[in-house]
């Protein structure tokens, strides 16, 4: 018996080796690179002398914190994406060829350059809070850049840029998450609604923009011409220019909002106008009537779908269309209910509707004056940022028009019984009050990420309102939008 586990354990050492020397491979080149010439994000390039897959284990040298790509697929020649990197900071990686027994190459060490200035963030004082762990569960902030050269940029939770994607030739003014793990841009042309762009002081937005109808023209309302897809790595993978690919005018422009579902068709909001018999001054004029819908393309540009707001408006039992007449709606943000139709901010109304995707109908109307019986403390008024937020409930930025205050809201809707339960109310301190623009987002971690754009300022609040991370940039942001780290998971994870 004795000797037969010998024979054993002998036949199992030589095969082992035959095995480990026949699967054994030799790393001929490394190249390390950056391709987009940023501080955080490199590229390592790997040649081997037999195909194999392969990944790399990267840490921070000075804190340990260790990651690990994703595995590439069994080649020769290899890309691997180091994403997310921070500036100015040194790090150590193994490039390890994942055979059956895993071959590892010598420890090497790269460091990232400084920042470039024009990314370094120097509006994180620390006289304005700043908990690190505010964020929560190593999450981003996107914002965008609607002037020359427009960006998109993640900051971290010391502010810091993390990573950033820049187009030359035009602005970006709104963006969001694709199903498929990519960011889709809003871009609009150069000093088109410049008004918006400068922080105002809380006196300014007081004084000058808190009144209602805020007219910018067609290209306004947070306009934009075209829109871009952009991967995490920072390739541009499609770019229309709808100016100049549309030729019914009223698809050229489109605004506030930007959206991909799972079959990858864009939804976005366009400016339908009306050409109309009404009363000016007591005698019947015709004139031309600004309005807003929805404009469902597919990603080389073809009208799939629209619905347009005059499709269902009465405007003959409308009082208010002779003082809206160029902008009777100035609808400023859509999202998809869970059932998957659309629900639209009205700010005109201080109402959101819910909009039947097939037939266009006018489902409901929530908010002042509208079909729930809700708590009147907490109406809203030109609100921005609609969406159903992880708890199922509608949420959105109240600019509070009325009140001079600005803030988070959400709500949880029964829809048969018309009511609504107010579950969150988070509203900033009143010298972060923003007449225009504006979001807020519930966090993970139960924080509400929001943005006092006419204030220039990002802001993390728990749900009473209290801040506790702030950062003043130096533009009026549309909006900031949170990113969970698990959107970069197909590049790489945390080893914990």
């Amino acid at each position: 018996m004795k000797r037969l586990i010998v024979i054993i354990g002998i036949l199992v050492v030589v095969i082992a080796g035959f095995l480990y020397w026949s699967e054994k491979n030799e790393l001929l080149e490394l190249t390390l690179t950056s391709p987009h010439n940023t501080a955080m994000y490199n590229q390592v390039e790997v040649k081997l002398a037999k195909e194999a897959p392969v990944y790399i284990e990267y840490w921070e040298k000075a804190t340990g914190r260790k990651f690990r790509t994703c595995v590439s697929s069994s080649k020769l020649d290899h890309k691997l994406d180091l994403l997310l990197l921070k500036a100015g900071t040194e790090y150590e990686y193994q490039i390890v060829i994942d055979n059956l027994f895993h071959q590892k190459s010598k420890v090497l060490s790269f460091k990232t350059r400084e920042q470039s200035p024009w990314l370094v963030n120097h509006w994180l004082k620390e006289e304005r809070p700043h908990d690190p762990d505010a964020l929560g569960d190593d999450g981003f902030i996107l914002v965008c850049f609607g002037r020359l050269p427009g960006y998109m940029a993640l900051l971290d939770n010391k502010g810091d840029m993390r990573w950033y994607w820049q187009v030359d030739d035009i602005g970006v003014r709104a963006a969001s998450i694709t199903p498929r793990g990519t960011i889709l841009a809003m871009l609009r042309p150069f000093v088109k609604d410049f008004i918006d762009d400068e922080p105002m002081t809380p006196e300014e937005v007081r004084n000058e923009e808190h009144k209602k109808p805020m007219r910018r023209g067609s290209i306004g309302f947070a306009g934009g011409t075209g829109m871009a897809e952009i991967s995490l790595t920072g390739e541009t993978l499609w770019r229309l220019d709808l100016n100049k690919i549309e030729k019914e005018k009223e698809y050229q422009v489109i605004h506030h909002d930007i959206w991909m579902d799972d079959a990858c068709h864009l939804y976005t909001m366009y400016r339908p106008k009306k050409v109309a018999d009404v009363n000016i001054g007591g005698k019947m004029q015709r004139d031309t009537l600004g309005g807003d819908g929805i404009l469902v393309l597919d990603t080389l540009g073809n009208v799939l779908k629209t619905w347009s707001a005059w499709d269902v408006w009465d405007i003959d039992k409308d009082p208010y269309i002779t003082r809206y007449m160029y902008d009777r709606f100035h609808m400023n943000g859509f999202c998809f209910d869970k059932d998957s139709n659309y629900l639209v901010s009205v700010p005109i109304e201080d109402q959101i509707w819910k909009i039947d995707r097939n037939t266009g109908e006018i489902l409901w109307k929530f908010g002042r004056g509208g079909d729930f019986k809700m708590d009147t403390t907490a109406y809203f008024s030109f609100q921005h940022t609609p969406y159903i937020n992880p708890n199922g409930d509608l949420m959105l930025f109240d600019n509070g028009l009325y009140e001079m205050q600005s803030g988070a809201l959400a709500f949880k809707l029964d829809e048969e019984k018309r009511t609504a339960e107010t579950t969150l109310r988070a509203m900033l301190p009143k010298d972060k009050y923003t007449s225009r623009m504006g979001s807020a987002y519930l966090m993970p971690n139960g924080n509400i990420l929001q943005c006092s754009s006419k204030t220039g300022t990002v802001l993390i609040t728990d749900q009473s309102g209290k801040v506790l991370w702030e950062s003043v940039l130096a533009y009026a942001p549309y909006r900031a939008l949170y990113v969970p780290a698990d959107l970069f998971k197909n590049y790489f994870t945390e080893i914990k």
